[in-house]
């Protein structure tokens, strides 16, 4: 019998899968990798570690977009994305032994940044090129997300308890067999275009200005949008803060680490599904407003827990709660627009979910940094109560509105 290719929704799921793998195996070891680069050691040493790649994550999304769009091809550039971000993986241990300081450590990390979005990002556009339903396209997407991280966090933990740089080869590895899936998926980019003409959608790739033109035409989107800004905020702040804060408060390995992390992305990536559906049945309000509520307070309660075991528990919870905010946040993005304009809106929700993730590691970092642990935990637990209760009668009115009949 003759072996045929899965689907494409699978194999591109499997390149977005396989991006996030290679990221997230790093932080578990991370305090251990920054050490073994010659970087000071310390947070604010892997906050900037960690700012460098996610920076250029920002602002390469959208020139890889534009490059494919003009180009109208998207897998070759893909798989550059991929290898070139496997060789700066390759490069980054071999910095040290050259006499190469932590300012050309991080200016690598900003080049594989650079080209590791354009692997991720278009591989996600290009699930979303393919017919048989967005809901099923971006279903896929979230759920590689979710599990390549809880994957890489464990795995990476193991990994940086053998060598402080496993988990980077590892990653380059990972990154290569992304390149290898990708190659075998044709493009549907020309057909999409075509499609998205004669149905007047906007085909201009998401941008900060496109995001803030979105804002000043539709200004109810700044409710999910804020939302959107504070979840993302928490998601790197656990990335970075997690790391140190189990390390440091409890003794943990970067095993122990790397489980802990897991305890958080795994429920978050499982349960998003069915409690995005629970959201179409109940309404908006309860997810978005007590669901945040409740994720400020899982979120505080991590932080003062006072045994290991606890806070882990405690990350479970943080990643029900945030499984429970998350996708009905995205779901009021669409509510609130009408069909052809749901992909620029979406686009720059994506926006500002992104710059939420850097300023969660520059917010966490500082914090944590100057005041400690538990202020920081205070802190950004605080802030996504802040927001459900600051924006609680928004979301009342626009959750009683009809407003995709207001709209069409």
């Amino acid at each position: 019998m003759r072996w045929r290719f899965p689907r494409p929704r699978i194999r591109l799921a499997v390149v977005v899968w396989a991006v996030l793998v290679s990221q997230v195996l790093l932080y578990p070891g991370l305090d251990g990798l920054i050490a073994a680069l010659g970087a000071p050691g310390g947070i604010r040493a892997g906050m900037w570690f960690l700012v460098a790649e996610v920076a250029a994550f920002v602002v390469f999304a959208v020139v890889w977009g534009a490059a494919s769009d003009s180009l109208g091809r998207r897998t070759p550039l893909v798989v550059a994305g991929a290898l070139g971000g496997a060789t700066c993986y390759l490069l980054l241990p071999q910095l040290p032994v050259f006499g190469v300081g932590f300012a050309g450590i991080l200016l690598l990390r900003a080049v594989g940044g650079a080209f590791t979005i354009g692997a991720f990002s278009l591989s996600i556009t290009m699930l979303m090129d393919l017919g048989g339903g967005n809901g099923r396209n971006m279903g896929a997407a979230g759920i590689a997300i979710g599990l390549g991280a809880a994957l890489g966090s464990v795995v990476g933990g193991q990994l940086a308890a053998l060598d402080p740089f496993a988990p980077v080869y590892a990653g380059a590895v990972v990154l290569a067999v992304a390149a290898g899936v990708a190659a075998t998926v044709g493009d549907t980019v020309a057909e999409t275009t075509s499609d998205m003409t004669d149905n007047d959608a906007d085909p201009t790739p998401p941008s900060l200005g496109g995001a803030l033109a979105t804002l000043r035409s539709r200004p109810s989107l700044v409710v999910p949008y804020a939302f959107g800004f504070i979840d993302r905020l928490t998601a790197g702040f656990f990335s970075l803060v997690g790391v140190f804060y189990f390390g440091d408060r409890f003794g943990l390995a970067a095993a122990g680490v790397g489980v802990a992390l897991a305890l958080f992305f795994l429920p978050f990536a499982l349960l998003q599904y069915p409690l995005g559906s629970l959201s179409d049945r109940i309404g908006r309000f309860i997810p978005v407003v007590v669901g945040s509520i409740g994720y400020g307070l899982a979120i505080i309660a991590v932080g003062v827990a006072s045994t290991a075991a606890a806070a882990m528990a405690l990350m479970t919870l943080v990643g029900v709660a945030g499984a429970f905010v998350a996708p009905a946040t995205m779901a009021l993005v669409s509510d609130l627009c009408g069909p052809a304009e749901r992909g620029v809106a979406m686009g720059g929700f994506n926006i500002f979910g992104s710059l939420g993730f850097l300023a969660g590691f520059l917010l966490g970092g500082v914090v944590a940094d100057a005041t400690g642990y538990l202020t920081a935990f205070l802190v950004v637990g605080g802030l996504e109560i802040g927001i459900a209760l600051l924006a609680l009668p928004a979301v009342r009115r626009l959750t009683r509105e009809d407003t995709v009949t207001a709209v069409a």
